[in-house]
């Protein structure tokens, strides 16, 4: 698996990482039928390049090189990436279930602005 999208995500899912991705790897899209729904964006693992185009296109430091590079507090997340795949239903629900669980373990983290919440979980 490549790069992985956290929880600074939750909250933002601003799409510039999306329109930097050479291999349209990031979803949903601001075009795509999930977006309204999503929580945060999601890195299709197979699609994606290890190109790294994304990292600095995220302005609040949600995304990770790689799943040993995630914090620990946010390895569910790890899944939820790599379970989700546009237009498919049930995908897209058990992504989005590992991301409710993950704010729900991580509730007092979810209170911070997310371009913090990436220092706050190194802590």
């Amino acid at each position: 698996m490549a790069f992985v999208i956290t929880d600074p995500c939750i909250g933002t899912k601003d799409a510039a990482c999306v329109d930097v991705c050479p291999v349209d790897c990031i979803h949903p899209r601001k075009d795509e039928p999930e977006f309204a729904q999503a929580t945060m964006l999601y890195i299709h693992p197979d699609e994606c390049i290890d190109c790294g185009a994304c990292v600095p296109a995220c302005p609040v430091a949600a995304i990770y090189d790689s799943p040993e590079s995630t914090p620990a507090s946010q390895k569910a997340l790890i899944e939820a990436n790599s379970v989700f795949r546009a237009g498919d239903a049930d995908a897209f629900a058990t992504a989005e279930a590992l991301v409710q669980s993950h704010v729900a373990a991580h509730a007092e983290l979810m209170g911070v602005a997310p371009a913090e919440r990436a220092a706050d979980h190194a802590k």
